[in-house]
């Protein structure tokens, strides 16, 4: 069985945003109007990038939990210039990413380390698993060379 390690993390994602579309995840009335945080100029131009956010942070919560909202917050921020001075990083903003979680908490695909953060559930990770083992097998199906990563 292949992991989030062994494919891509752009079709990862891709693949995961898909899904949690189907399921039953709600978005806060809030999420057209919003920044990203405050290195960004405008919103996210697409439509559904909240469902790519929450299957972004259910990746890197998989990869690095148990993880706290602020260093998610860190990953995720950017920079913003300032004058002639150079950029400044800034941190994404944490209520885009807390309802995210809150909504995979109810989902069942993470869990709460007090003292720690959050933690990818037994759920969450066969969700994932079985998301991976699929698209490398498409991939080996494209590419006969990958079969050794299966």
């Amino acid at each position: 069985m292949a992991k989030a390690y062994d494919v891509p993390a752009d079709l990862l994602i891709t693949r995961l945003s898909e899904i949690l579309k189907t399921e039953d995840i709600v978005t806060p009335s809030w999420i057209p109007f919003v920044k990203t945080g405050a290195h960004a100029v405008k919103p996210p131009q697409q439509n559904d990038w909240y469902y790519t956010r929450c299957a972004s942070l259910l990746r890197k919560i998989y990869l690095h939990g148990p993880i706290g909202v602020q260093d998610l917050r860190t990953m995720y921020g950017g920079t913003k210039p300032v004058g002639y001075g150079g950029a400044h990083h800034r941190d994404a903003g944490g209520a885009i990413i807390r309802t995210a979680i809150h909504n995979l908490e109810k989902l069942g695909y993470l869990d709460k380390v007090e003292g720690k953060g959050r933690t990818i559930s037994h759920e969450g990770m066969k969700k994932v698993d079985r998301v991976s083992t699929e698209l490398l097998n498409e991939l080996v199906a494209k590419n006969p060379n990958l079969k050794k990563y299966s």
